[in-house]
């Protein structure tokens, strides 16, 4: 597991103050050259995280939350599902969130994230987030509106307000047992291209095509930015991004999987100790079943 853990601490950002998303590219794959060898490893690793997630479960101490953002056709579902193939349904949960109700923008906007916050024990993954609010909103700031603010709240500051809320935030859940890990799956426009004409094509997969899709990608440039600064303002050792490659799933599973297990392997987790009490309970649950069998 060493050398994976490793392998994904290159794109690891803890703190943002030089960061810049160019310095990052989409495509890399370390020197993984083929699917197969890294399959190969993420089957591996998801063993090894279901036995950590049962660990994290019985200990009933911890909880992780695993934010996952990217542009369209990213990849996010897939590397759940691949990811988390071998984790017990009870212990992990997946919240989606799309356009918020009319309920949660009587809120403020961390308000419909802070209800879903994983449990201890539980695992949480967020497939987009709080984060959002400073990136979709960031592009159309129009949408400012839709929230109800008051208007002299509305100011120039107010994507710095945020970022020192989410901050607060993050700070207030780790400060509380909960393990944050944050995900930007980092796909090229050129491989997202590739991915909706794929979906076009395929009659399996129009689906997950939406005209929208197109529409944002004229503000990609845009979303660059926002991501950029976004992950600059928002990068801590406690609540660190991992600045994924995302052109090709199989390496981008590979390094989701190995930053979730070197962050749990972090944590000391083991099965509770058995008290004395409890042992003589369990004796006697013991020779209570086993004098039952003669009967």
């Amino acid at each position: 597991m060493a050398n994976t853990a490793n392998l994904a601490r290159h794109f690891l950002v803890e703190d943002g103050s030089s960061f810049r998303l160019k310095h990052f590219n989409p495509a890399d794959t370390r020197h993984f050259k083929s699917k197969a060898k890294a399959d190969e490893t993420v089957q591996r690793d998801v063993e090894r995280l279901s036995d950590l997630q049962e660990k994290m479960y019985a200990q009933d101490r911890w909880a992780l939350l695993i934010v996952l953002q990217a542009m369209d056709a990213a990849g996010k579902d897939s590397t759940i599902k691949h990811v988390m193939s071998g984790i017990n349904p009870q212990g992990c949960d997946v919240v989606s969130f799309k356009t918020p109700t009319n309920e949660e923008l009587d809120h403020d906007f961390l308000w419909r994230t802070t209800l879903p916050l994983p449990e201890r024990g539980h695992i949480g993954i967020f497939n987009r987030s709080y984060y959002e609010e400073v990136l979709i909103l960031r592009v159309h700031p129009e949408l400012l509106t839709a929230q109800k603010m008051p208007p002299e709240l509305v100011t120039k500051h107010i994507w710095e307000e945020r970022y020192e809320d989410i901050n607060s935030f993050e700070r207030h859940l780790t400060r509380n047992g909960t393990v944050i890990r944050k995900f930007f799956l980092h796909v090229s426009r050129e491989e997202q291209k590739k991915r909706f004409l794929d979906r076009l094509e395929q009659p399996a997969k129009n689906w997950k095509f939406s005209l929208n899709d197109v529409h944002e990608r004229r503000y990609w440039d845009q979303y660059q930015q926002a991501y950029e600064e976004a992950i600059r303002a928002t990068s801590a050792p406690h609540a660190p991004w991992y600045v994924v490659p995302a052109d090709h799933k199989w390496f981008a599973r590979l390094i989701v999987a190995a930053a979730i297990i070197d962050a749990l392997e972090g944590l000391n987790l083991a099965f509770p100790v058995v008290d004395r009490q409890r042992k003589r309970a369990l004796a006697a649950g013991r020779k209570e079943l086993l004098a039952r069998k003669k009967r």
